[in-house]
C-alpha cells in the first residue's frame, strides 16, 4: 500500500496561512502599516484603490533593506523580529511570526522598492502568486514602498466572499485608526481612490483622537492616568452624556498594540454602573503599559488577543482607575452639603416690617368699549398681618363668579373633547364618535364591545411609520418637504462613507443630502412625516448610529433596517399628550397596517381586557 501523507507545495501552504492573515483588503493593510512602524518610520502613506482590492501601497520613510533582505522577507516564518523562543515573552515590536509577507505575496501581485540610507541604489522586486518575476536595482527613496495589486486574484472563490466597497472601505478606515491612535508620534496620511481621507500630522494623544474621531469629541474626552506596580493604564474615557448605542468608540492598546478583549471591556463597564443606560456604551481610548514576560501574544494570527498572567489583578486595577477619573472630574453624582447654606444666604432675614413690598397699579373702573377718561388706582401690598387693606375695589366678590363661571366652562369644554371620563353614558352617546382617553401620556384606552383596549402609543406609530417607509423604499417615492433653513453635519469619516452608502435609500425616503466638502454633508429636505422643528443634524447622526447598531445586533439588510431606525426616530415618544383626533387617526392608521399588534420591536401593541376579567378582578376580596 502506498504513502497517501505529502507535504504540501509552498505555494498551497502559503495560501491556507493567507487564509488566516489576510482575510480581506483590511487584514494586508494592517500587516504592511505595523511593519512599516516596526521598520522605524516617522512618516507613512496608506494609498488604496477600489477599496484595497486594485491597488493597496505603504510608503515609509523607515530604514530600509537591503537586496537579500528583501528577497527573504516573502520567505514563511522569516522575521527580523525574534531569533529563538524566549523572544516570544519579550517582544516590544507590532510582527514577528514572519507570516503576513509571504502570504501577501501568495494571493496578489506585489512590487516591492526598498533602499537602505547609506546606500545608493535600492532594490525593485517582482513577485506573483509566490512566485519570483523580477528582482534588480533600481532608484528610490529611502525607505521602503509596497504595492499590493488584485488582492485574491488567483482565488476567485475568496474574492467573491468580499463585501460592497463601502464596506471594504470602512474595514481599512477602522484599521487605519487604531495604528494610527496608537502612534501619535508618526505622521500617517490616507488616500482613497485619489482623495485624501486623513491627513494625521505629529501631535498628542487628545489631538490624534481629535483629529480621527472629530473635533465635537473635545468637550467628550476625561484623562486617565494610573500606575501601579502590574501595569500602567492612561488614556481617556469619555463622559456618560455622550455614550452611543452602538460599538466603536473602544479602544484598549496594550504595549502600542490594538487588542480585543470582553473581560477588560466588562471592567470599564462596570466603572461606569448606574450611569449608563444598559444598551449603551462609553468611549474610551486606554493605553496598558505591562512587561512583555507577563503576557503572551501569540495566541492567534491577527495578534489581537492576548493572555494574561494575573488578570483579575488588571480588570481591578481598570475598574478602580476608570471610576476614580470620573470621580475627579465630577462626572458622578455627588453630594454637597453647601449648595444649601449658599441658598440660605440669598433670603432675606429682615423684620416684617422692615420689606418694603412693590405696589400694583390697575384700573379698577376700565372699560375697553368706554372712550372717556379713566382713573388709575394705586393699592399697596398687605404690609402686615391684621392690617386692614386699603383701596380695594368694590366689586371683588364678582372675581370668585367669574372663576366659578369659567370652571364651568372648561368642564363643559373637556367633556365635548372626551377628556373626563367622569360622565354618563347618554352624554357619551351624543358625542358620536369613538371614545379614547389617553393614560399617563403613554397608552391610549378605548372602548369596546366586549370590554377595553390599550394602544401603546410609540409602538404603534413606530409601526405606522415602518410599513410607510417600506413601501416608499420599494415605490423610491417619498414625499419630502423642503427646510427652510438647510442644515450642515460633519460626521467622522467612518460615519460619512456609510451615509454615502445610504444616500440612495435616504432619498427615496424623502431626504434631500448632498456632500459639502470633506465629511459634511448638507440637509435641504428630510420626509413628510418627520416634524420640521427636528434638530436635522442630531436627527441624522443618531439615524446612522441607530442603523449601525441594528446591523450589528440584528443582521438586517440595508432596507428593513433604514426603514426600522427611521420609524423609531420619528415616531411619537411615550411623554407626548396627544389630541382627541390624534388619537383617533393614531388608531385608525394602526389597524389599516399589515400587523397591527406586532411591535417593530417584536414585543406586543395591543393588549384587550375583557368585561370578565373586570368582573373578575373586582370581585377578589376587595383588591382590584
Amino acid at each position: 500500500m502506498s504513502d497517501i501523507i505529502k507535504l504540501l507545495p509552498d505555494a498551497v501552504a502559503n495560501q491556507i496561512a493567507a487564509g488566516e492573515v489576510v482575510q480581506r483588503p483590511a487584514s494586508a493593510v494592517k500587516e504592511l502599516l505595523e511593519n512599516a512602524i516596526d521598520a522605524g518610520a516617522d512618516k507613512i502613506q496608506l494609498i488604496i484603490k477600489d477599496a484595497g482590492k486594485a491597488l493597496i501601497q505603504v510608503i515609509d520613510n523607515g530604514c530600509g533593506m537591503s537586496a537579500t533582505d528583501a528577497r527573504m522577507c516573502f520567505e514563511r516564518h522569516a522575521t527580523s523580529k525574534i531569533n529563538k523562543a524566549e523572544d516570544l515573552f519579550a517582544i516590544r515590536t507590532m510582527g514577528f511570526r514572519g507570516e503576513a509577507m509571504a502570504s501577501i505575496a501568495a494571493i496578489a501581485q506585489v512590487e516591492l522598492k526598498t533602499k537602505k540610507y547609506e546606500d545608493e541604489l535600492g532594490t525593485k522586486l517582482e513577485i506573483e502568486a509566490s512566485t519570483v518575476l523580477s528582482q534588480e536595482p533600481c532608484s528610490t527613496a529611502s525607505g521602503t514602498s509596497i504595492c499590493v495589486k488584485n488582492l485574491f486574484y488567483n482565488i476567485p472563490a475568496r474574492r467573491n466572499f468580499l463585501k460592497s466597497n463601502p464596506v471594504e472601505t470602512r474595514h481599512i478606515i477602522d484599521e487605519f485608526q487604531r495604528v494610527s491612535l496608537a502612534h501619535p508620534e508618526i505622521h500617517f496620511t490616507f488616500h482613497h481612490d485619489g482623495q485624501e481621507v486623513y491627513h494625521l500630522p505629529t501631535a498628542q494623544l487628545k489631538q490624534r483622537i481629535l483629529h480621527l474621531l472629530g473635533n465635537n469629541y473635545n468637550e467628550r474626552l476625561v484623562p486617565l492616568d494610573e500606575e501601579t506596580s502590574i501595569i500602567q493604564v492612561k488614556g481617556f474615557i469619555g463622559k456618560p452624556a455622550f455614550a452611543k448605542k452602538t460599538r466603536g468608540d473602544q479602544f484598549f492598546f496594550v504595549n502600542n498594540r490594538f487588542i480585543k478583549d470582553g473581560y477588560l471591556n466588562h471592567a470599564v463597564m462596570i466603572a461606569y454602573e448606574q450611569l449608563l443606560p444598559e444598551d449603551c456604551f462609553p468611549l474610551y481610548v486606554l493605553f496598558i503599559e505591562i512587561d512583555p514576560a507577563k503576557i503572551d501574544i501569540n495566541v492567534h494570527p491577527t495578534k489581537t488577543e492576548i493572555k494574561y498572567q494575573d488578570e483579575k489583578a488588571i480588570y481591578a486595577i481598570i475598574r478602580s482607575a476608570v471610576k476614580r477619573s470620573l470621580g475627579r472630574y465630577n462626572i458622578t453624582p455627588t453630594l454637597d452639603f453647601n449648595q444649601e447654606t449658599a441658598f440660605e444666604a440669598m433670603i432675606s432675614h429682615k423684620p416684617l416690617d422692615e420689606i418694603n413690598p412693590p405696589s400694583i397699579n390697575f384700573n379698577p373702573s376700565f372699560n375697553p368699549f368706554f372712550e372717556g377718561k379713566t382713573v388709575t388706582k394705586e393699592i399697596p401690598y398687605l404690609r402686615n398681618v391684621g392690617e386692614k387693606q386699603q383701596g380695594i375695589p368694590q366689586n371683588w366678590d364678582t372675581l370668585y363668579q367669574i372663576a366659578h363661571k369659567r370652571e364651568h366652562e372648561q368642564s363643559e369644554f373637556e367633556l365635548s373633547r372626551g377628556i373626563s371620563i367622569s360622565v354618563d353614558d347618554d352624554k357619551l352617546e351624543n358625542l358620536g364618535s369613538r371614545q379614547v382617553f389617553q393614560l399617563h401620556q403613554k397608552y391610549i384606552i378605548t372602548q369596546i364591545k366586549q370590554g377595553l383596549m390599550l394602544v401603546d402609543q410609540q409602538a404603534a406609530h413606530e409601526r405606522i411609520l415602518y410599513e410607510r417607509f417600506l413601501k416608499q423604499l420599494d415605490q423610491n417615492k417619498g414625499a419630502s418637504q423642503q427646510s427652510l433653513f438647510p442644515q450642515t453635519v460633519t460626521l467622522n469619516t467612518t460615519d460619512f462613507a456609510l451615509a454615502n452608502e445610504l444616500l440612495p435609500y435616504f432619498q427615496a425616503l424623502g431626504f434631500q443630502i448632498r456632500e459639502f466638502g470633506k465629511n459634511t454633508l448638507v440637509i435641504e429636505g428630510v420626509p413628510a412625516d418627520i416634524p420640521e422643528n427636528n434638530d436635522l443634524a442630531t436627527m441624522l447622526e443618531e439615524l446612522i448610529e441607530g442603523f449601525k447598531n441594528n446591523h450589528t445586533v440584528l443582521k438586517l439588510d440595508k432596507r428593513d433596517n433604514l426603514a426600522r431606525t427611521l420609524a423609531k426616530n420619528a415616531a411619537i415618544k411615550a411623554g407626548t399628550t396627544l389630541e382627541i383626533d390624534e388619537m383617533n387617526n393614531l388608531i385608525d392608521q394602526l389597524f389599516a397596517c399589515e400587523m397591527p399588534n406586532a411591535a417593530i420591536n417584536g414585543k406586543q401593541i395591543i393588549t384587550k381586557i375583557s368585561l370578565l376579567e373586570l368582573a373578575e378582578r373586582f370581585n377578589k376580596n376587595g383588591t382590584f
